[in-house]
């Protein structure tokens, strides 16, 4: 081969042979194949270290979910066959909340079951499911540091297995909290069926986390699936906190602090409905319904919030999803109380964030 000579300014030349051409443009693709797998390597790292709460995680990432939803297979199977419709719970993975989850700056949310729970007519039955429930999920907590927190299953109507996975729950798996759903059997919660296990949540102090269970379901079978979700689950927590309210349960167990899904159901727009629960409250219907909290699911909308925002003070409300059983996404969660709740920042920051942590201090490390 001959050397070729290339003119260069200031009458100086470059001489470069074929052969060092094609080593040089040998060592350029060299070089770019290394850059292209090294920002590889750094975006598999940097997602992994999210997905798994390390330091590459994202800094916006400051929100707490408090009504997220998780299940496993066995109780998937067993709620559909007993027709509850919920395909976005199929195939639920850590993975697809976490994505979520990023896609809406929150950087924790707290699992739970959602309905029918875990009782199917057998308590044994019932009382190992919510044992497996609750296992799988605590191993989530672990395996996904400072990402996730978890609510414990209980097998109701079982008050005496129930007891004894609050025990294993809170003390073994080191759990936020409860959660329950409104009703069983057609029986609420301020019902004297409950009251060993309501005395043993308030002796722990424990949070407990409540999510609608549609009672009236079966009884009105001309309205559809959907239907009775979009109108008696809300009832159904309403009614429950009615129970609550009307025994007396809320001033005799003062130390048990509930959150309500779905803005509380239908309470906030109807409190003169209520006062006839007052009977039995010292402090009057209002001052009690404050103390309770109130997650932000599907309570975002500029309809529901005003009367929700004037009931429920700042310093109560939860951030919530209710990922993925359709309430929204985080980001429109937080779009709505953007656009819809007239909130200062300092009150975005303490719903977002600093309410949660506040009644579960276990995440603030």
């Amino acid at each position: 081969m001959s050397d070729t000579q290339y003119p260069a300014g200031k009458g100086d030349s470059i001489v470069a042979t074929e052969s060092q051409r094609r080593k040089s443009s040998s060592s350029r693709r060299s070089f770019l194949v290394g850059l292209a797998a090294t920002g590889a390597v750094a975006a598999f790292s940097k997602r992994t270290a999210a997905l798994q709460g390390g330091p590459a995680a994202s800094t916006k990432a400051s929100r707490i979910d408090t009504h997220h939803h998780f299940t496993i297979p066995k109780l998937f199977e067993l709620s559909t066959a007993k027709g509850v419709n919920q395909p976005t719970l199929k195939g639920w993975t850590p993975e697809k909340s976490i994505e979520e989850m990023d896609q809406g700056g929150v950087a924790t949310s707290i699992i739970s079951i959602s309905d029918p729970g875990v009782w199917f007519g057998d308590n044994a039955a019932a009382c190992k499911l919510a044992r497996e429930c609750n296992e799988y999920g605590a191993k989530v907590v672990k395996d996904y540091p400072g990402r996730f927190g978890q609510f414990a299953v209980l097998p109701l109507p079982d008050v005496d297995g129930s007891l004894k996975e609050v025990e294993y729950a809170l003390d073994t798996l080191k759990m936020d909290g409860i959660g329950i759903l409104s009703s069983y059997q057609g029986k609420y919660l301020g019902n004297p069926y409950f009251a060993p296990l309501m005395q043993e949540l308030n002796r722990r102090k424990a949070v407990v986390f409540c999510h609608p269970f549609c009672a009236a379901c079966d009884a009105e079978a001309t309205l559809t699936d959907a239907q009775n979700r979009g109108v008696e689950f809300v009832f159904d927590t309403t009614r429950t906190i009615l129970s609550l309210l009307s025994t007396g349960t809320v001033t005799q167990l003062p130390e048990i602090r509930f959150i309500w899904s779905h803005g509380g159901g239908t309470v906030p727009y109807i409190t003169t409905r209520l006062a006839g629960a007052a009977q039995k409250l010292p402090n009057g219907l209002i001052a009690e319904l404050q103390k309770f909290y109130y997650d932000t699911a599907q309570a975002f909308s500029p309809y529901t919030l005003p009367s929700f925002k004037k009931l429920v003070p700042v310093s109560h409300i939860l951030f919530g999803t209710d990922y993925p059983l359709g309430g929204g996404s985080a980001a429109q969660v937080a779009k709505g109380l953007v656009d819809n709740g007239g909130f200062t920042e300092s009150e975005l920051q303490a719903i977002n964030r600093d309410n949660t942590l506040e009644l579960l201090p276990r995440l603030k490390a």
